[in-house]
């Protein structure tokens, strides 16, 4: 689901985009979308720092009597929240320090509602793209955008479960494993180990019966039964089958295909 907030102070202005928004989701067929109205800044900000509203698009206006739509934006950037932030303002005048905030757009009122929806579309497109590579997590009361392709493997410990990063940190996280499983679990790279362990086999690089050796020195101890598990997703994942003999005990050197080159036993 897309989730949009609206921040202006005047209703009018707020009735005529959530026109345009439901017109634009209508030509684009999407419906799994929700759209929520804020008449101040200080209460989009509070549903925002403690209610865990994280909106993909925000539409906010520049010009309002508490607070600047670019402060508002400010500190909403400093809570770690990517959201795409369009300006929707009367005056030019604070353009450079918007695009500062890294906002996607920046329209003068009254909006050409042409130009709204095709900063819409590059929004979502640009959110499509952007889920496939990233993955969101609550970390100490921020949100914390991790690469996929940066997280080496998921740990169990006890009612927090750890994600260790290929840059030597790692975010410990008050979820189940079986809840970081749904979200990591649905990328091919990434395979379950036991109860205890979700691994990004693209980090593997030797395995044994006993131990699976990731690309930055680190091992982990495999529980009993799960090396035959393992190797054959791994073969798998990059072969599209099994293949080699499973020696068990003996090191297996995990070359992946992507490099040109097969798994040698």
């Amino acid at each position: 689901m897309y989730s949009i907030a609206l921040c202006d102070d005047e209703t009018e202005e707020l009735n005529r985009t959530q026109d345009s928004l439901n017109q634009y989701m209508r030509q684009k067929a999407i419906r799994d979308f929700a759209i929520e109205r804020f008449e101040n800044a200080e209460e989009l900000l509070y549903r925002m720092k403690y209610k865990e509203y994280m909106p993909d698009v925000l539409l906010l206006d520049i010009y309002m009597p508490e607070k600047l739509g670019t402060t508002l934006a400010k500190e909403i950037r400093d809570m770690g929240s990517t959201s795409r932030i369009v300006f929707l303002t009367s005056s030019r005048e604070h353009a450079l320090e918007a695009f500062r905030l890294e906002a996607a757009q920046y329209l003068v009122k009254p909006v050409v509602e042409a130009e709204l929806f095709a900063v819409l579309d590059k929004c979502f497109r640009d959110l499509e793209e952007e889920a496939k590579k990233y993955l969101l997590f609550k970390v100490d009361g921020r949100i914390r955008r991790v690469p996929l392709a940066d997280i080496l493997y998921c740990e169990a410990q006890g009612k927090r479960q750890c994600i260790h990063l290929s840059d030597e940190t790692h975010l410990v996280l008050n979820m189940t494993m079986g809840e970081i499983g749904g979200l990591v679990l649905e990328y091919p790279e990434f395979t379950k180990v036991g109860i205890s362990y979700i691994i990004n086999m693209n980090h593997l690089d030797t395995l044994n019966a006993r131990e699976a050796h990731l690309d930055n020195g680190h091992s982990i101890y495999l529980p009993r039964g799960s090396y035959g598990v393992l190797r054959e997703n791994y073969f798998r994942y990059y072969c599209g089958g099994g293949g080699g003999v499973d020696n068990e005990g003996w090191d297996v050197k995990l070359s992946p295909k992507k490099f040109g080159s097969n798994p040698l036993p």
